[in-house]
């Protein structure tokens, strides 16, 4: 459902960055508008996460770190018994206890957003192995 809002900016030079900025990356002025409404909360309360584009997308990240989801695969997936999950994650993507928390507030808030990103990223990469191996990749070794 798309509902409409309307805006107004104290100064026009912030219409101008938003339409200029809008026009530099091809999109309309009501779409860049509601991404950075949209990821404007998430900042605020997610201080240490930034929004980054990618071939998937805008999607969060640590800032100069790795993107949430990736962590969070780290964290949730394969044969690390639980209680040593934070430690492995922390040590694999050489992050602080600090920046694993941040990445977990995250998820708490956007838990089906983030397993959306994970489930996507281990399709494409199981459709890369596949392709790979139709393609006899599989007998060099």
């Amino acid at each position: 459902m798309v509902t409409r809002v309307s805006i107004r900016f104290r100064r026009a030079e912030v219409a101008d960055r938003l339409k200029a900025e809008a026009g530099a990356r091809n999109v309309s002025t009501s779409a860049l508008a509601g991404e950075l409404i949209e990821e404007g909360p998430r900042l605020r309360r997610h201080p240490m996460i930034a929004f980054r584009d990618g071939a998937s997308g805008r999607r969060a990240g640590l800032i100069g770190g790795p993107d949430v989801w990736e962590v969070v695969g780290g964290l949730v997936g394969g044969d690390v018994p639980p209680e040593d999950r934070i430690g492995r994650a922390a040590e694999h993507f050489g992050l602080s206890r600090q920046q694993i928390d941040a990445v977990l507030d995250y998820y708490a808030d956007f838990t089906t957003e983030i397993d959306e990103e994970i489930a996507d990223n281990v399709a494409a990469a199981d459709e890369l192995v596949a392709a790979w191996r139709r393609g006899g990749g599989a007998k060099a070794f």
